[in-house]
């Protein structure tokens, strides 16, 4: 079959198309699916220039998020048949092959039914985003009906997802743009002000359009400058999470807020084996299934390329200028 390859650490040029033996199932509980698509995540353009995660595992298939259909189970898989389409978070770190790939097989507990409002290529662009929207909005930062919450980069992946999840709560949406376009974006998928940091600081604005309170959460997608500007942005007893490491900072006036300081990294249910914590991440797929069928959430393909172009789409991803997500459809 045709896959992508990481050849090696490095830049795009690491991704390399080549042909490679189609994987079989070997446990009963494994299905096995035609991928036609597969999402590009930044953690992908990560694992790519800083490595895998697991020694000794090049080359490898990257790519965590697909969608597909199944076309064989094993014996004991009792929730899927061929021909179901489907969609998943799996692999593509260094011990599991991932999905830049014409065929993949995977342990059908981490399967979902793909919503059938949606295209392969819109699918395959929504799990890993989902997955972590919703940990870092409800599970780490307690997003409530009547809040406010600023999203930072709300144009971008998880950001023009949890825009959505947030407005679904009946919280009140803030969020950080760097131009005039992305500002209609999250306008249209209902952010209620969009905050463009080039024009303004943007801790001082949300403080003004919250009269002087802060936000009650703030999700940062971007890094540690931004973490630590978001401090002022927090209310008190507020919630401030982060997708990234936050660095090295001064940690007084987030003590003095008494702000809850959340981390969330969907990937550590699948470096650390933690199963009851990967159902989760399958039941979000579901409720946010039901959303997408009802038509209260989408999701957003800014670029869609095909598979011999998996270097360009790593490239794209790196510019961080995308709105939405970039996905390979696999023909």
């Amino acid at each position: 079959m045709k896959a992508v390859l990481m050849t090696g650490a490095g830049g795009p040029e690491m991704l390399q198309l080549a042909d490679i033996a189609e994987p079989n199932i070997v446990k009963p509980t494994e299905l096995k699916v035609r991928l036609k698509a597969a999402g590009i995540n930044p953690i992908d353009t990560k694992v790519r220039s800083n490595g895998l995660f697991y020694p000794d595992a090049l080359p490898a298939v990257l790519g965590c998020d697909g969608a597909g259909v199944v076309v064989e189970v094993g014996a004991e898989v009792q929730n899927f048949k061929p021909g179901d389409e489907v969609w998943f978070c799996n692999g593509g770190l260094g011990r599991e092959p991932g999905n830049y790939a014409e065929y993949t097989v995977l342990d059908s507990r981490w399967v979902a039914l793909k919503p059938k409002s949606l295209s392969f290529v819109e699918a395959a662009a929504l799990p890993l985003v989902l997955i972590t929207a919703w940990g870092a909005l409800f599970d780490r930062g307690g997003l409530q009906d009547g809040q406010t919450v600023l999203v930072h980069a709300g144009a971008g992946g998880v950001g023009h997802v949890a825009i959505q999840l947030a407005k679904l709560e009946g919280a009140e949406v803030l969020t950080t743009v760097s131009s005039e376009s992305k500002a209609d974006f999250v306008l249209s998928l209902g952010a209620d002000q969009a905050i463009d940091y080039r024009q303004c600081n943007f801790a001082e604005r949300v403080n003004e359009l919250t009269g002087g309170r802060g936000a009650d959460v703030v999700l940062d997608t971007v890094g540690p400058e931004v973490f630590k500007d978001s401090i002022e942005a927090t209310a008190h007893f507020g919630s401030l999470v982060t997708l990234l490491d936050p660095g090295a900072l001064n940690w007084s006036e987030a003590r003095m807020r008494n702000l809850k300081i959340g981390f969330e990294l969907m990937l550590t249910p699948m470096l650390r084996d933690l199963d009851a914590a990967r159902d989760k991440h399958v039941e979000i797929l579901n409720r946010c299934a039901e959303f997408i069928e009802f038509g209260n959430l989408r999701g957003v393909v800014g670029h869609c390329l095909s598979l011999n172009q998996a270097a360009e789409a790593h490239r794209l991803i790196g510019e961080g200028h995308t709105q939405g997500k970039i996905v390979l459809e696999i023909i």
